[in-house]
């Protein structure tokens, strides 16, 4: 079977050796629906010229792909959950199929699977997925997507025709095996366990592998100073995904260290939401009694999980430049969150340096103070004040004036319309924009669970489809 001149394979985890992962089988399903293809993700890997039978036996089937890894690897990681730590995890109900290279950029690209069967590590539970997590990732990644936040892409959903029993859904419910496509899936977890091991030398070696992999204009630094730089890189990025989390009002909900890779790149999502408005207590687990993961507190969550990472690499870095990169984490994080606001908002940077920080002050206070809805305000006032005359449509266009508005819509008039704002879209004429509340999520189950109608879901992507080409994220 010939595929694209455009798949590069590139299975490269196996040269870390054995001692990363556990060479595994995948489950024997009854059945294969093929319920989605992401053909854009497809297309960047060069499978998007398969059938869908071909399809199925590679991602249904996980028959191996010509020239990666003739076994799925379940790798091994520990992880802080919830801040204590776990010993016992690892790829419990997933595996790594296969490593691409990018058609377009080169990057080295992850295939991994949701529900792929049962591993070493997968304890007690039955190593299958719920159609409705898968469809509910879906979901996720595909809006994070249009709003600008780095993230897998939920690559093929596949209904696999067993019943299962889940405490927190109505069961029997139905199964599925999902693909996500990712930009690694080394995790700060996968650190952690090599120095619960104490093997320095593994340590070495895997950060060695990530800056040849996913840091190479690291590759020529000097080796005392490789492992400082790296960790500094990591912590740029975490810090740029933070940021974009609280400019798009995405709470993950479980910022648990082994969900956090090192590429700064979103993925693995459970209990996920939006919020509807800003509300730093708002929380996206049922089993967050605390308000750990809230979503004010992901900034926080971050910057905690990057200092475990820190402490496995001590030895190479040392104290004092540990420190020194930990500290920048929140200087990083502030100004990825200014610029997360200008691409959300439309707006060229202005002159002034204090024109970007008042831009979040006002945006911040106007959505605490007026309760405005989180997504409306930045669809509304995309542009900035080129675009009265759509805020003026809006449904909440009397909280535009309102006393409270008056310090955002001066940080708004500071900033000239970018460029790349693209108000001319047809999105940009309505008078509402895509969301995806949890309301909107249940919505779109409820069909396929009570009579397998996917129309909602058809219809939804379509409009995430237009929202993410109107923001200039990718074609629709």
């Amino acid at each position: 079977m010939p595929l694209s001149p455009r798949y590069r394979a590139a299975p490269l985890h196996s040269t870390l050796g054995d001692e990363f992962f556990d060479r595994v089988q995948p489950a024997d399903f009854p059945k294969h629906i093929l319920r989605h293809r992401n053909q854009r993700a497809a297309a960047t890997v060069g499978l998007d010229t398969l059938t869908d039978e071909e399809w199925i036996a590679f991602f249904g089937r996980f028959e191996p792909l010509p020239e990666n890894f003739p076994e799925p690897l379940a790798l091994r990681y520990h992880g802080h959950q919830f801040r204590t730590y776990n010993p016992d995890i690892g790829d419990g109900r997933g595996f790594l199929f296969a490593q691409l290279r990018d058609a377009e950029d080169g990057r080295l690209l992850d295939l991994a699977t949701k529900g792929s069967g049962r591993t070493p590590w997968s304890r007690q539970g039955d190593g299958r997925l719920t159609l409705k997590g898968g469809l509910r990732e879906i979901l996720a990644t595909e809006m994070l997507e249009a709003l600008g936040v780095e993230t897998s892409k939920s690559f093929s959903l596949i209904e696999t025709g067993e019943s299962l029993y889940r405490g927190d859904e109505p069961s029997p419910t139905r199964s599925a095996v999902l693909v996500r496509l990712s930009h690694s899936h080394i995790r700060i977890g996968t650190f952690q366990r090599l120095a619960f091991l104490d093997d320095q030398a593994a340590i070495a070696k895997l950060v060695d592998y990530c800056v040849a992999q996913y840091f190479p204009e690291l590759a020529d630094a000097p080796a005392e100073s490789r492992a400082a730089d790296f960790l500094a890189r990591v912590t740029a990025r975490v810090a740029r995904l933070g940021a974009r989390y609280m400019a798009a009002g995405f709470v993950h909900g479980v910022l648990n260290s082994d969900n956090i890779n090192v590429t700064g790149e979103s993925f693995d999502y459970g209990p996920w939401r939006f919020a509807p408005r800003y509300d730093p207590q708002f929380t996206a687990a049922y089993f967050d009694d605390s308000g750990l993961y809230a979503f004010g507190r992901q900034p926080g969550a971050l910057g905690w999980n990057l200092t475990r990472l820190a402490e496995t690499v001590l030895p190479l870095v040392g104290l004092q430049r540990s420190q020194a990169i930990l500290g920048e984490f929140q200087p990083i994080i502030q100004r990825e969150f200014q610029l997360a606001l200008l691409d959300r908002f439309g707006l060229a940077p202005a002159a002034e340096a204090e024109a970007e920080a008042a831009l979040a002050k006002g945006l911040l206070e106007f959505l605490g103070k007026t309760q405005a809805g989180f997504e409306q305000t930045f669809f509304d006032w995309r542009g900035g004040l080129a675009s009265r005359e759509r805020a003026a449509r809006s449904p909440q266009a009397a909280l535009y004036d309102a006393p409270e508005f008056g310090p955002l819509r001066e940080a708004l008039a500071a900033h000239e319309t970018a460029p790349a704002a693209n108000l001319d879209h047809a999105y940009f004429r309505r008078d509402t924009p895509c969301t995806m509340l949890i309301e909107e999520v249940e919505a779109i189950w409820t069909p396929i669970a009570a009579a397998d109608d996917w129309s909602a879901l058809d219809a939804k992507l379509v409009d995430i489809a237009a929202m993410r080409e109107a923001y200039g994220q990718g074609a629709a």
